[in-house]
């Protein structure tokens, strides 16, 4: 099941795009289980949808922490790999699987403990769906040890070029995911008919099957630099390595969750219905920013390999093919949004006011398509080379923007006003960071000849 790539010789465009397309294989599965949901749940009607999309900020937030351990070790392993120091790999692999178990333990417990809490922050005003909520919520926190596993042991397997084992894995999870949806959600078969409970303990199931795939393939591999040694005496140094490159992907991903659920309660102004619709929404966008993530990802490992062998010309080239290839996704799914969002809407959702509000939501966003995928994609380029700052915080003061923007835009425009705070600042992302690439590139100041970065 699977084979790794050695991504510092032969041809660049058909190895980066060998590694990517599992990637994004991986990267849409793991949001189809939100979609499937979605369509399901969009059934139940639009509370249904709007609890579940309030409980998923929180697990939309655990992806801060995952990104602690998945990014740092994805980028560590990939430049140790591409070094050939194999011992290196073993310890970086060690500690990332400790990092990622504590960490999983601790924001489950959170989680679980003030439930209550953090759905009251929406003010939803709506007793069913406040309840729907906190249900959802409290079952998936419950198993987060799984939610947590899977995308780090995906992110280890990209950092050694081998992007196939996790798609074939998170793809026997869906698998799953869709089965158990419909059994749980309705009660068929005999079963119990659960509704929103049904949706959260069919991910939960397919999670947990996801991480017990990963574990058999290891254990059947037997790489010596591939243990699972969780409970090993921890190495503080190889941690600080993976903190210091996972933390600012980490602030970013994290502080992004933030400012959407403060934009999330702005919306909730308007009621359930505009909840619904961006839930609904961000889930058909996600078709463009998965897709670039999967190319970020890809370049990251490949500029992390070439990196650590010190091949410094492939870079650049690599970068470049990566680049055409996110722009060609940007154009196609601006054509998509704006002319096909009446269809995408009424797939998931058969009510004529959040299909409305949903298409004007994709009309907006749709004109920030390519913008996004540039910025997701130059990200990727940064982390391989180990700096993960700079697009991070630039990332990080951008979208916190949008909360100030959304608040003055919404006083002429309406509800308008919070999708164009959205549509605006990934647009600005995009240009900041592409010519931030181009311009250290053109001075020669992104990778000195030895192979140190001086940004």
């Amino acid at each position: 099941m699977g084979q790794r790539i050695d991504l510092t010789t032969g041809s660049i465009t058909g190895k980066l795009i060998k590694l990517a397309i599992p990637i994004m294989g991986v990267s849409f599965i793991q949001t189809a289980y939100s979609l499937i949901d979605m369509i399901w749940i969009g059934k139940i009607g639009s509370n249904a949808v709007a609890a579940v999309g309030t409980a998923g900020f929180f697990t939309w937030l655990a992806e801060a922490f995952i990104m602690i351990t998945k990014l740092g070790v994805s980028i560590k392993v990939s430049q140790s790999i591409g070094s050939k120091d194999y011992k290196k790999t073993k310890k970086y692999i060690t500690s990332a699987l400790q990092m990622n178990t504590i960490l999983a333990l601790l924001y489950g417990f959170f989680l679980i403990l003030f439930n209550k809490q953090l759905i009251d922050f929406f003010t939803l005003g709506d007793a069913e769906v406040i309840s729907m909520a906190r249900t959802y919520l409290v079952t998936v926190s419950a198993a987060m040890l799984f939610f947590f596993t899977g995308p780090v042991f995906s992110g280890i397997f990209n950092g050694l070029g081998d992007s196939k084992t996790p798609f074939i894995i998170n793809t026997i999870g869906l698998i799953f995911n869709i089965v158990f949806d419909p059994v749980l959600i309705f009660g068929l078969f005999g079963f119990p008919k659960l509704g929103v409970l049904g949706a959260a303990l069919a991910t939960v199931v397919a999670q947990m099957v996801v991480t017990l795939c990963f574990i058999i393939v290891i254990l059947k591999r037997k790489l010596d630099y591939f243990v699972l040694k969780v409970f090993a005496k921890p190495d503080w140094q190889v941690i600080r390595e993976i903190t210091h490159i996972g933390l600012p992907g980490a602030m970013q991903s994290g502080l992004f969750t933030i400012f959407s659920m403060i934009i999330g309660r702005i919306v909730a102004y308007w009621g359930p219905v505009p909840i619904a619709a961006q839930k609904i929404g961000s889930q058909i966008e996600s078709i463009s920013w998965l897709t670039a993530g999967g190319f970020s990802t890809a370049v990251a490992t490949y500029v992390g390999q070439n990196y650590g062998a010190g091949k410094k010309e492939r870079i650049g080239k690599g970068v470049k093919i990566t680049m055409l290839m996110a722009l060609s996704v940007g154009l196609f799914s601006t054509v998509l949004l704006i002319f096909g969002r009446e269809l995408l809407m009424r797939i998931f959702v058969s009510e004529i006011e959040t299909i409305k509000v949903g298409m004007q939501y994709l009309l907006i966003l749709g004109y920030s398509q390519l913008f996004m995928c540039v910025e997701i994609t130059i990200t990727g380029a940064f982390n391989g080379m180990g700096r993960t700052y700079l697009p991070n915080f630039t990332s990080i003061l951008l979208t916190g923007a949008r909360i100030p923007l959304a608040i003055i835009l919404c006083r002429p425009l309406g509800l308008d006003g919070v999708w164009w705070s959205i549509s605006i600042t990934s647009i600005i992302k995009g240009i900041v960071l592409a010519s931030t690439y181009l311009y250290l590139k053109h001075k020669d100041k992104l990778i000195r000849l030895d192979n140190k970065l001086i940004i």
